[in-house]
């Protein structure tokens, strides 16, 4: 009596017998990833037991099953990737039981029911690439466990339903090239866990409503080639989440960006191109660390591109038909030559003869003073170290002093008293220490036993790091590198790696399959961006419980990789200093005499160069 039969993923043609119908009691059917072709067997659920019809990626042809319409003991339906053809409003009925139905990409056409509200235990409901029309029925707001809805790739049309706003479970929200018109629901902003919403290439129209602020997990938001007007609203700056995408171009956006966006610190790609931007680019963009690509073609913005490294290695075409950008993109005017260009010549060039000599004096001065002050202050002895210098955040990538962190990260760990031990490795020992500004964080000290340390690694993990900004990736806060003592220093995660948690019994039992979904997601989305979005890709090749750290919510982090970088390992190496020159004073008794030398040439400079212009200004009228 056969109730199951499986022979996924392997090379297999041919046509399916027909008597497979005959089988009353079969309950599973999976042959997916085949090259069968012809007919699904019409009476593929004759005994009405069939449970799970798993046919995807085939070829086949014809028919939806007749019997599938009364089978209502369904429960997984996957028949993506075929060339069946049928009307979707007359070959199927009601399954209470359904949970999971995937029909993309056949031949399907006619009208979504209304009857498919009446399956309530359906999850995921997917009809893209087929050839659908008529409108959404707002019926399906009554879907209150679906947590994906993707409709794309069809010919649909009519406004999107309000009710949608009802399914708080929702999870993705796909209806993207098809004719939709109309607005956007505000109710839409009750979509809690709502993390992708694509409805581009549609007719949409009207300004964005500023209600979707409340879709606080976005993490791809995509509204291009549709008809919004008015301005960007400020209220997406909310949406902290968002990470992979935000594509609002080939609209009719007009106004200034607004200043709210440079907050998404998460965003990968940005696209706010073929609109009608007016202004400058937000010099706080270039501060966006995870920012890989902007494009703002084709709008009315002027004035300086921000200097950043992303600005200064990107391709000109993000930047094209504006009104006039300038600065570091190749193939954009130099600001300075667009300044220039409104001046008169003669004026430019008795400028340029009396600051080129100023200036250089000024430079020359300053860094005289700070050189003399620094070697007068070199070789003598501190009595007692300043453990207020740092103001904020000790550690950031762009605000980080190696040294004064070195002695606070030494001092804090009594030289890395075993009483602060958490952890042990076969090529180190991870510290828990508690530095100043009350910054707990967690530090790997690395064995430096002949035949035991790994320097390849302990470089590739720099390299990567220091690169990487991704909500589930483990934060390098810093690192120090010489002949005596090697470490780096992480953001501390509260309940350590997943491997520990799972030895543990009583905290093992807190990882209901929830949570354990969710550290899946976390995952999942770290290795996505390493492979896919990091340029060159970074390959982890070592994932294991060891290396997954969880925080006190749960929230998954991916430790322990990196990419190949080559660091000079007979020299001492600290993150980049950028800070303020002040928070390395060279001596006590020359800084503010030095400090006060630097005053004062800066304000002669700003006295002349006021005097000269206004002066060259007249004499030009």
């Amino acid at each position: 009596m056969l109730d199951a039969l499986l022979f996924h993923t392997n090379h297999l043609s041919g046509s399916l017998p027909q008597e497979l119908g005959n089988h009353t009691n079969l309950i599973y059917l999976e042959i997916s990833d085949n090259n069968f072709f012809g007919y699904i067997p019409p009476m593929i659920c004759k005994g009405g037991a069939l449970q799970n019809l798993i046919a995807e990626n085939n070829y086949f042809e014809g028919p939806i099953p007749r019997s599938l319409k009364n089978c209502s003991s369904l429960f997984r339906v996957r028949l993506e990737g075929n060339k069946l053809e049928g009307n979707i409003s007359e070959d199927f009925g009601i399954y209470p039981n359904l949970d999971y139905i995937d029909m993309s990409y056949n031949q399907l056409y006619g009208q979504i029911s209304p009857s498919w509200a009446h399956c309530q235990n359906l999850t995921c409901f997917r009809i893209s690439g087929n050839l659908l029309t008529g409108n959404i029925p707002p019926e399906l707001g009554k879907l209150l466990q679906l947590e994906v809805l993707d409709l794309s790739s069809n010919q649909l049309a009519g406004e999107i339903p309000r009710e949608l706003g009802a399914m708080s479970l929702l999870f993705n929200l796909t209806l993207s090239e098809n004719k939709i018109s109309g607005i956007i629901p505000s109710e839409f902003g009750k979509l809690s866990n709502l993390e992708i919403l694509d409805l581009s290439n549609n007719n949409i129209s009207s300004p964005i409503p500023p209600q979707l602020e409340g879709c606080i997990k976005l993490r791809i938001l995509n509204l291009s080639k549709n008809k919004f007007d008015g301005i960007i609203p400020s209220q997406l700056g909310e949406l902290k989440r968002l990470q992979d995408l935000l594509d609002l171009s080939h609209n009719f956006f007009g106004g200034e960006i607004p200043s709210q966006l440079a907050s998404l610190t998460y965003l990968i790609s940005l696209n706010l191109s073929h609109n009608n931007l007016s202004g400058a680019i937000l010099s706080s963009f270039g501060s966006m660390l995870s920012l890989s690509l902007i494009d703002v073609s084709y709008n009315n913005l002027e004035g300086p591109v921000p200097r950043s490294k992303l600005f200064q290695n990107a391709p000109a075409e993000w930047f094209i038909h504006n009104k006039g950008l300038c600065g570091v993109v190749v193939n954009l005017p130099s600001c300075e030559s667009t300044t220039a260009s409104t001046h008169h010549s003669t004026k430019n060039h008795i400028i340029l003869f009396v600051f080129t000599p100023i200036l250089g004096s000024l430079v020359v001065l300053g860094l005289s003073a700070i050189i003399i002050a620094a070697l007068c202050g070199r070789g003598k002895p501190t009595e007692k170290k300043d453990t207020n210098v740092i103001i904020g955040d000790l550690f950031s990538i762009l605000n980080f002093n190696g040294r004064v962190a070195y002695d606070y990260t030494i001092n804090a760990s009594e030289n890395f008293n075993e009483k602060y031990c958490i952890g042990s490795g076969t090529y180190g020992k991870v510290y828990k220490v508690e530095l100043p500004m009350e910054q707990m964080v967690a530090v790997k000290r690395l064995h430096l036993v002949e035949g035991v340390f790994d320097e390849k690694s302990f470089q590739n993990e720099i390299q990567a790091l220091t690169r990487i900004r991704h909500r589930n990736i483990i934060k390098l806060h810093g690192f120090c590198s010489s002949s005596g003592c090697k470490f780096l220093i992480y953001e501390y995660i509260e309940k350590g790696s997943l491997a520990s948690i799972l030895r543990n019994q009583e905290t093992a039992e807190e990882l209901n399959w929830e949570r354990r979904a969710h550290i899946i997601k976390d995952v999942t989305h770290a290795l996505s961006y390493i492979h896919h979005d990091c340029n060159p890709s970074i390959v982890h090749r070592d994932i294991s419980s060891n290396n997954i750290l969880l925080d006190s919510d749960f929230k998954a982090y991916l430790s322990d990789f990196g990419t190949a970088r080559i660091l000079k390992s007979d020299l001492s190496n600290w993150s980049t200093l950028a800070v303020t020159f002040g928070y390395a004073a060279p001596g006590k008794s020359f800084f503010p005499f030095v400090l006060i030398i630097v005053v004062i040439l800066f304000v002669v400079y700003i006295f002349l160069y006021f005097a000269l212009f206004f002066y060259f200004d007249v004499l030009c009228i």
